[in-house]
């Protein structure tokens, strides 16, 4: 059985647990209860959902914040692109969350530690528990600093999060038809996939982009065609 290195959990985490068993709980995957017949505290699926609602609601708290002169709207997209799984993976990834995580003996075979959904998972778990054990300001601190970048430049996320939304704007103004995604290539091994996908205007290819999930290569590909579509040049501006 998998011990957990708590020390360097709780520095990377910068809290003290008072009750370990919630760090534990945080970071047991579904698989490893399984395979432990049971055994434990539980896996993180219920401190997943917890957290969920903790960072939600303290991303929504900073960026109502930080910009005071956005819409709803604008507020609520640059909230989900900050929560959505890419950039929860991102940040799990950065920090060094998935060498503490429990897996079971399929899911560490596949690379278990490095999928997207895992990391995505199991930090929302992990800001459930400190959450449960040291209250919302050590939740917030918590989550301020690990979306420290993003929060710096919020702004940012939804222009990330927007560009498809963006570019199907820019065409219903022009009267354009609407863009169509298609996917165009995948590779990469099961728990590290890439894929490219292509977005078309009428009989042309607009742009292209490549991500890990097919989200992130949607986002990618809009961008390129914005690019395209409100260079001055390009005849349509």
């Amino acid at each position: 059985m998998m011990e957990i290195d708590f020390d360097n959990l709780e520095q990377l985490l910068e809290h003290r647990f008072s009750d370990r068993r919630l760090a534990s709980q945080a970071l047991t995957h579904p698989s490893f209860q399984h395979e432990q017949s049971g055994a434990g505290e539980g896996d993180y699926q219920r401190l997943e959902f917890l957290g969920d609602s903790v960072l939600g609601m303290v991303l929504a708290e900073t960026l109502y914040l930080r910009l005071p002169d956005r819409s709803e709207g604008d507020l609520s997209r640059s909230r989900s692109r900050m929560a959505d799984q890419d950039s929860l993976a991102s940040v799990a990834r950065g920090a060094g969350v998935g060498m503490f995580i429990r897996l079971g003996r399929g899911e560490e075979q596949t690379a278990g530690r490095d999928k997207d959904s895992i990391l995505a998972d199991v930090l929302e778990a992990l800001i459930g528990a400190v959450y449960l054990d040291g209250g919302l300001e050590a939740a917030r601190r918590l989550v301020l600093r690990l979306f420290g970048d993003q929060l710096e430049k919020p702004g940012d996320a939804l222009k990330i999060n927007d560009a498809k939304s963006e570019l199907q704007e820019v065409l219903s103004a022009r009267q354009l038809p609407a863009p169509c995604y298609r996917l165009v290539g995948e590779s990469g091994p099961p728990h590290c996939r890439q894929f490219r996908f292509q977005v078309w205007l009428g009989e042309s290819v607009a742009g292209e982009g490549s991500g890990r999930s097919k989200k992130a290569a949607q986002q990618a590909a809009a961008v390129q065609a914005l690019e395209k579509l409100l260079t001055p040049d390009n005849g349509q501006a």
